[in-house]
């Protein structure tokens, strides 16, 4: 069946699985996390993205069960290195950063030299894939938040990773059961925000 376009209730209808996406805070999520048959699932979806010249320039790490709390561990490490000087408190909140959600996905970008497509470009597909990730698990109920920080950009955290020298981290999406319902936040009008280009 058609949409009406011109029924504001059929776009409403329409739009309201992209209305309702929130993030949700990694201390909110619980268990149960997608199992491996749902994840790859969910990555079906999320890699159907617009890719310039199908580069494909992304892929994935998981963390789940005691991985996750190994590289928290790491992380503590790190950030100590990183500044002598840190409160326990920071030091423990990046021991954390893992700990709650049962599943973590890394979204790695692949950006090496390439003749035809500009490297923003291709980091604009693999940010899409965050994204996407995002809707797939909203979508199965789940809910999930995208989030880089310090350790997304860390060399010695890429070195973990298995990061060649062309990739990166682009992002941590974090994927559980919501402990609640997000509340929903001021968002852009975007009628403040569209212009019409017009000939001079």
């Amino acid at each position: 069946m058609s949409l009406n376009t011109s029924d504001p209730r059929q776009i409403d209808q329409a739009l309201a699985p992209l209305d309702a996406r929130r993030s949700i805070p990694p201390k909110q999520l619980g268990e149960p996390g997608p199992d491996h048959p749902t994840l790859l699932r969910l990555l079906e979806s999320a890699v159907r993205v617009p890719d310039h010249g199908k580069r494909v320039p992304f892929r994935f790490l998981s963390f789940q069960g005691q991985a996750r709390l190994a590289f928290g561990e790491r992380l503590a490490v790190r950030s100590r290195q990183r500044d002598p000087e840190a409160s326990e408190a920071v030091i423990e909140k990046d021991r954390a950063r893992f700990s709650h959600a049962p599943l973590v996905v890394a979204v790695i970008g692949r950006f090496g030299p390439d003749e035809k497509i500009p490297e923003s470009e291709r980091f604009s597909t693999a940010s899409c894939v965050c994204f996407a990730l995002l809707q797939a698990a909203q979508a199965l109920g789940f809910g999930a938040i995208w989030l880089t920080g310090w350790l997304a950009y860390d060399p010695e955290v890429a070195h973990w990773l298995g990061l060649g020298e062309d990739e990166r981290v682009v992002g941590f999406v974090h994927i559980g059961t919501p402990k609640l319902d997000a509340p929903e936040r001021e968002r852009p009008d975007p009628r403040e925000l569209l212009t019409e280009w017009t000939p001079e």
